[in-house]
Order: C-alpha cells, then sequence, then structure tokens
C-alpha cells in the first residue's frame, strides 16, 4: 500500500490547462475539482461536485473529497480519498464491486434528476449473529 501524502488546493475559476501535479483546482462557480491522477500517470481527473456527485469540504485550510476518487477506467486503476488536503490509497475493487457502484451513482442520479430518491442497497454480505446481548435486548431483559 502506498503511504499518504500531502497535496494542495486552489480555488479557481476555470480549470487550467496546464496542471502543477499534487495540486487539486475546485471551481465554486463550475461546481467541479479536477486534479491530474495523484499515482503520477498524469491523467486528467474530473469530479464533479454535486449532491449525487462529489462533495467538497473546506475547512478554512484543507479540502477532502467524498466520496473515493475510483480510477477504473484508467491504466493506472488507482484508488484513493482525498481528506485534508492529503490523499490517502485505497484498495483495489473487484470489478462487482465497481459495477454494483455504478448502477448505485446512476439511480442516485436519475432520482435526484427525477425528484424522486431510489437508494439502492448494498449487494447482501454475510452477517454473522452475536452471541453477546444488544442494548435493547439488556434493557427488556432479552424479551
Amino acid at each position: 500500500m502506498k503511504r499518504p501524502f500531502k497535496i494542495r488546493h486552489e480555488f479557481v475559476e476555470f480549470i487550467p490547462k496546464a496542471r502543477d501535479a499534487g495540486v487539486i483546482y475546485v471551481s465554486i462557480p463550475y461546481a467541479t475539482a479536477v486534479h491530474d491522477c495523484f499515482c503520477g500517470c498524469g491523467t486528467k481527473v474530473v469530479t464533479p461536485i454535486s449532491p449525487v456527485g462529489w462533495q467538497l469540504t473546506f475547512d478554512g485550510e484543507s479540502v477532502s473529497l467524498s466520496p473515493s476518487v475510483g480510477n477504473w477506467s484508467f491504466v493506472c486503476r488507482s484508488h484513493y480519498f482525498i481528506r485534508k488536503d492529503t490523499v490517502v490509497w485505497a484498495d483495489d475493487m473487484s470489478e462487482d464491486a465497481i459495477a454494483w457502484g455504478r448502477m448505485r451513482d446512476k439511480a442516485a442520479r436519475e432520482g435526484h434528476f427525477d425528484g424522486r430518491v431510489k437508494p439502492l442497497a448494498p449487494p447482501k454480505a454475510e452477517v454473522t449473529k452475536s452471541k453477546s446481548r444488544g442494548f435493547w435486548s439488556w434493557l427488556t431483559g432479552g424479551r
């Protein structure tokens, strides 16, 4: 796993054609953040900021971008989070997980623009039951 590293953010109106490595450019008027892939491959990464896209947080000193950036259609397939001007590397995802994420995102966009919310449940995972009593069980005496 690669080590986290610091980047810079720059607020701009227009995204520059020539971008500096290690900089995320944020255009509030166009609700978009752009950077060159932080793996070093140089591919331009565009992250639209919207209720159904990425959310950008500025805390007065640094920016964070959520959810993660998964460059699945790039040769590098890099996957990372941007947290407080720091790139934090994430694991690769399976093709099934990527397909599910794309379906979820598409449903969210369609629901948002159609004026209705269509949440998509994640794939079922195996759940093991805990042998310990939960909070409500403790309060009700296990009833």
